[in-house]
């Protein structure tokens, strides 16, 4: 990996851009030692590092997401403003290559991409505003150029693989080491008007039609279990009077079932305002909490350790990207959050924090299974066993489902079991929607070998739909097709239509009579 042709720094965000060369580049000092960017200075924002080589004009670009992705992942013309978070692939008629930084690095990086070359931009702030690295020597990020490796599915695959070498080996042994299948009912309940006897049903449900296979299903209590309703925040110290009394023994319920107990929470958010809290921009001011206090992470284990206590075997933490800087991904942008705030230590950059904040929950899980929703994929990479890595599919709108799910696992496929098992959200079985779709979605996971949650709504069972779910539940738990699957026409559809699988190939249409809906 050659090193860049310019470097540009940029110590406030109100400061315009400097040469590094440059004598009025405030203290600002960035090293390259053969693909590791260091950077020390009294504060600093941004670098941009600049590599000069001639894009093909007939190239197509493809990039990753900060968090979730949302329908939005795609190869694409050049389009030199468009910025392309943690790694770019370009593919022409000469052949595929790319760049791309290693997982869990010490700032939010992408790239931008034009004919003349392309650049690699370092976010180093803390919330808005600059980090004061007091003379500290920074260990960016670590970045890494990869060449085509027979095909641009292949190179991306490569490149994934490349990005994630240097994370530790996983414990032995590691919390969950085979397929992850699970009940989920967020996708029929939504977080509303259920209990335990419901929650006990989903479980009865999974363990049914997982049909006596030996690996084990989960069955996930998702939001709505504690008092306040749906997205409100903690105390994460009991459940809803009169419904959830009892957590442990809801647990204790569902293994006795034949299933492994999960439990969602939402970290970063109480009930009510917080000496703890964010002064970053949010929905509800004063109760977004801030990482970067001691007193935070001191609760956030005290959560863990309560929730295996209570014997669950699965914590899916959510929100805690949308907590720390008031934006979903899209909003996010390149920009990531407003100017002019910063966190509780302004030491550290923003990307250190929530890497701490990662480590702080994977460390007080220890043998937890954990599913990041709504964590940074190129962050949470070896510390969460599980990811969400596209926004919500639907168990009311079919749009979503087809537009976030198939997106998410066509493009993101690569990253299944180098930083994360693949979680392209829940199969939905409601009767809102179209079985015959819905269907097509649990085949294709299912073959696939990525986590597998259904959300299945007792109202839409039928002798036909359980025998489908009971074989691609089985399929998913015998690990999917030898051989896994690939998305044959990804260069030209963002939600592919043809898939090879193992040796076959199969079509499936993802659409309504009338298309795909504009306004899904």
């Amino acid at each position: 990996m050659r090193e860049p042709n310019a470097v540009f720094v940029q110590a406030d965000p109100s400061d315009a851009l400097t040469p590094l060369t440059a004598p009025a580049r405030a203290g600002i000092d960035v090293t390259w030692n053969d693909g590791v960017v260091e950077v020390t200075a009294a504060k600093v924002s941004r670098v941009a590092l600049r590599w000069s080589e001639q894009v093909p004009a007939d190239a197509l670009i493809l990039g990753d997401a900060w968090e979730r992705s949302y329908g939005d992942l795609q190869w694409r013309h050049q389009q030199p403003e468009r910025f392309l978070p943690w790694y770019f692939l370009v593919h022409s008629a000469a052949g595929t290559f790319g760049l791309g930084v290693d997982v869990q690095p010490n700032a939010f990086c992408s790239w931008t991409v034009d004919r003349d070359g392309f650049t690699l931009w370092l976010d180093l702030r803390n919330g808005g505003g600059p980090t004061f690295l007091d003379g500290r020597t920074l260990a960016a990020a670590v970045v890494r150029r990869f060449e085509d490796a027979g095909s641009p599915w292949q190179t991306l695959h490569a490149a994934v693989a490349s990005l994630s070498t240097r994370l530790p080996a996983r414990p032995e042994p590691a919390p969950v080491a085979g397929p992850v299948v699970g009940a989920n009912n967020w996708y029929y309940a939504y977080g509303e008007n259920f209990d335990e006897k419901a929650v006990l049903r989903d479980a009865a449900t999974i363990v049914e039609l997982a049909d006596g296979h030996p690996v084990k299903p989960f069955s996930v209590v998702d939001d709505g279990w504690y008092p306040g309703g749906i997205a409100s925040g903690g105390p994460w110290d009991r459940g809803t009077p009169g419904v959830f009394d009892d957590l442990a023994g809801t647990a204790a319920a569902i293994k006795a079932i034949g299933a492994r107990p999960g439990l969602w929470f939402r970290p970063l958010l109480v009930r009510e305002p917080s000496a703890f809290a964010s002064t970053g921009p949010h929905d509800k001011p004063g109760r977004a909490l801030d990482p970067s206090y001691p007193e935070v992470l001191d609760g956030v284990r005290a959560d863990l350790q309560r929730f295996r206590d209570w014997g669950f075997e699965l914590v899916k933490h959510d929100f805690s990207t949308y907590d720390v800087f008031g934006n979903f991904g899209p909003a996010m942008g390149s920009r990531l959050t407003r100017n002019g705030w910063q966190l509780h230590d302004p030491s550290r950059t923003t990307a250190e924090i929530m890497l701490d904040f990662y480590r702080e929950i994977r460390s007080a899980a220890a043998d937890l299974v954990l599913i990041g929703c709504n964590t940074v994929g190129h962050l949470a990479a070896g510390l969460v066993d599980i990811q969400r890595t596209g926004d919500d599919t639907s168990g009311r709108d079919w749009e979503r489902t087809r537009k976030m799910g198939v997106n998410t696992l066509a493009f993101r496929l690569p990253q299944h079991n180098r930083f994360f098992a693949v979680d392209a959200d829940c199969v939905p079985c409601t009767p809102q929607t179209p079985w015959e779709l819905n269907e097509r979605f649990l085949d294709l996971i299912a073959r696939s070998g990525t986590a597998l949650f259904l959300s299945i709504d007792p109202a839409a069972r039928s002798e036909r739909i359980d025998r489908a779910l009971r074989d691609s539940i089985r399929l998913a738990l015998d690990g999917g097709v030898d051989g896994g699957i690939e998305p044959i026409d990804w260069l030209v559809n963002t939600t592919p239509n043809e898939w090879r699988s193992g040796a076959e190939t199969i079509r499936y249409d993802w659409s309504q009579p009338w298309g795909a809906d504009p306004l899904g």
